[in-house]
């Protein structure tokens, strides 16, 4: 079997330059060869995550500083069901603690913009309203499950939102709170966004983008699935 260029791959909801299958693959001939070698149990719950995927909510982080914070966002990414997480890394990295994103990182694609007004530029394109976390935001958590495409916007720890993003933002939603404090911990709020945003939506990958995330999350379980495509991939 020889696999050919994929060819059908629309990304309708899904950035473009989110890691891809092997070189030469596509998502059926990966499902081909995997597929036998993956054990039933596993390959259900791979598909059950993935038709449970959201692709209407995304996250975007401004240069992000405790890699242990940006774990978490990742994590909580996968938790909710959020497939991509947008960064706008700190001197151009993105740094975060494997320990505590307990292999979250492999289920969830990372993109990563050199400027904010690339990452602005990119959501856009795709439909996305950009609602920026603020202590005095006009909408609450309850306001976003709502709306069709959402964008999250989160600040570093220490200097907030930066002045582009601010000012490239639809909306601000703050999270009501009772006590003396008037911020949380910023993994800790985007956990909160996140769910009220996911909340009550159903999976809408396209149909080929699940088989897509299908093939991956074979890809990502069959042990050394990497030299078996590399050994089967035309030279």
């Amino acid at each position: 079997m020889r696999p050919d260029p994929e060819r059908d791959l629309d990304g309708a909801l899904l950035s473009p330059g989110r890691p891809a299958l092997a070189p030469g693959w596509t998502s059926e001939g990966v499902i081909e060869v995997l597929e036998a070698m993956s054990e039933p149990r596993r390959r259900e719950r791979i598909l059950a995550v993935a038709e449970a995927r959201v692709g209407g909510v995304t996250l975007l982080m401004d240069a992000p500083y405790d890699p242990h914070n940006a774990a978490a966002v990742i994590r909580s990414c996968d938790a909710f069901g959020v497939p991509e997480l947008h960064v706008v890394p700190r001197d151009g990295q993105f740094l975060i603690g494997k320990r505590v994103t307990q292999g979250t990182e492999r289920w969830v694609d990372v993109m990563l913009h050199e400027r904010p007004e690339a990452a602005v530029e990119v959501l856009r394109a795709r439909g996305f309203r950009l609602i920026a976390t603020h202590p005095e935001g006009n909408l609450t958590p309850e306001d976003l499950a709502p709306l069709e495409r959402v964008c999250l916007v989160l600040g570093n720890e220490h200097d907030g939102i930066s002045a582009a993003l601010t000012g490239a933002a639809d909306d601000t939603v703050r999270i009501p709170m009772r006590g003396f404090v008037e911020s949380l911990n910023l993994s800790v709020a985007a956990a909160l966004l996140l769910r009220a945003a996911t909340l009550g939506r159903k999976g809408d990958l396209s149909a080929t983008e699940l088989r897509r995330l299908y093939a991956i999350g074979l890809a990502r379980s069959v042990p050394r699935a990497e030299e078996i495509l590399a050994a089967l991939a035309p030279r």
